[in-house]
Parts: structure tokens; C-alpha cells; sequence
């Protein structure tokens, strides 16, 4: 590795419980001062050859705000890694998903999730993987309490691309790369690349790490439909952050 690279692993699980040391739970503040938390409380956490294990028969709900209903168990890294102005930075870990009583064919119906998110500008870059399918995703969202920038173009929006080519069920190594200076992410699969996203209309600035159990169920008049008694299992590596200046 040469000097314009730094490469450095976010990891350190068996510090889970300490929470603010390395991760946190995830969640946003509310408008009455209270704070949601990403945290299913029956939740069993393990973490065992540094692979962090989560498994939650999902309960949280919000019935009014949508990002608060889709995340249900979910850890930040404590603090957001900085992006390069040049050259990239890329995200890479492996992960698993298992799930018990999802609608069969339906990811969205709960998920193990890698996010990265920008909170100075709504940016999500994600992989959401279930049973039989993944989705890589790139969005602007309407974060709680976050300031979008105006960039004359669609302001918020969610793109998923879903795929089935994958070894389902077992551990898969799931990597995202982001150029500030190309406006530019790549997703990749098991080394493949499996979606390129060119011409981002802003800068991203810096992404927290975050590893989830999620559900993404439009809310309906009367409220949440995303909880109806499934099981999500998650595992997890250690992240590897590489910085190519």
C-alpha cells in the first residue's frame, strides 16, 4: 500500500455493549426532544470470532414517520468516516441474512442491511439482503432533522435494483466504492460489479457505518404493516474502510 492509501477495519465488536465506544445504537431526535431508537428490545446479540450475530422477531413500529418504521435494529459506527475530495473510499465487509416467517419472494419484508450514510446531505449507499435476493440502493432521503441541499433536480428519492445472483443464506462479500471527484459509486458482489450510479448531483462528505435489520413497508392510512411476526437473523464482519487520496 502506498502513501496515498489508508486502509483501516471497523470492527471490534466484542465491544458492542459499550455503547458510544466504537458503535451505538442508530436512531434520530424527535421534534418533543425524545430520541428513537433503532433497538428491538428482545433482540439477542452475539459476538463470537469477531463476526457480530443479531437475531430480532421484529416488534418496533412508528406509524407516522416512515424512516423510523423501516430500521427496526441498527448500529452506527460512533463516529462518520471522512470522504477524500480525490480519489475514493470504499466499504467492504461480509454479511449473511436468514429470516423465519417473511412473505417468501418478498426482501422488503425484512432484511439485513450495510448502510452508509451522509447526514450532511440525506445520501444513503446500501445493500439489503433477505433469504433469495439482495438490492443495492442509492438514495436521498428526508432524514429527521437533516438539511438536503437544492440541487435544481429531484430532491429525495430511493432507487433499489434488486438481484438474485448471489449464494443465498450464506456469508457474501459486499463492497461499495465512492468517488467525490467522478461523482460516482460502484456496488459490487463477491468482487463483481453489479451497479455503477454516475453523475451524483452533490458531494458526499462523510458516511456513517451502519448495520442493520430492516423492514421497507409503505405506510398505510391506519399506520405501520411492517411487523407481523418474523424473525431477522444478521451476521456480520468487520468493515474494511479503504481511502485511495
Amino acid at each position: 500500500m502506498d502513501n496515498n492509501e489508508q486502509q483501516f477495519v471497523l470492527g471490534d465488536f466484542h465491544s458492542i455493549l459499550e455503547e458510544g465506544k466504537v458503535w451505538k445504537i442508530g436512531g434520530f431526535p424527535l421534534p418533543d426532544g425524545s430520541f428513537w431508537e433503532y433497538r428491538e428490545p428482545e433482540a439477542v446479540v452475539i459476538v463470537r470470532n469477531g463476526i457480530l450475530y443479531v437475531r430480532a422477531k421484529l416488534s418496533k413500529q412508528n406509524n407516522h414517520v416512515q424512516i423510523l418504521d423501516n430500521a427496526k435494529h441498527m448500529y452506527f459506527s460512533n463516529e462518520p468516516v471522512k470522504v477524500p475530495e480525490n480519489g475514493e473510499i470504499s466499504f467492504e465487509l461480509q454479511m449473511r441474512a436468514r429470516t423465519q416467517g417473511t412473505a417468501p419472494g418478498d426482501l422488503y419484508d425484512g432484511f439485513v442491511s450495510l448502510n452508509l450514510l451522509d447526514f450532511t446531505t440525506g445520501a444513503a449507499l446500501d445493500f439489503f439482503v433477505s433469504n433469495d435476493k439482495y438490492a443495492s440502493v442509492y438514495a436521498i432521503l428526508p432524514f429527521p432533522g437533516v438539511q438536503v441541499p437544492d440541487t435544481g433536480k429531484t430532491k429525495y428519492f430511493c432507487v433499489f435494483k434488486e438481484e438474485t445472483d448471489f449464494e443465498a443464506g450464506e456469508f457474501n462479500t459486499y463492497k461499495i466504492t465512492y468517488s467525490q471527484a467522478e461523482d460516482e459509486a460502484v456496488f459490487y458482489l463477491n468482487g463483481r460489479e453489479v451497479r455503477r450510479e454516475k453523475n451524483i448531483p452533490m458531494k458526499f462528505n462523510e458516511f456513517y457505518v451502519c448495520l442493520g435489520i430492516m423492514t421497507e413497508k409503505d405506510l398505510s392510512p391506519s399506520g405501520s404493516v411492517s411487523v407481523h411476526g418474523q424473525t431477522v437473523i444478521a451476521e456480520y464482519s468487520p468493515v474494511t474502510v479503504e481511502i485511495k487520496a
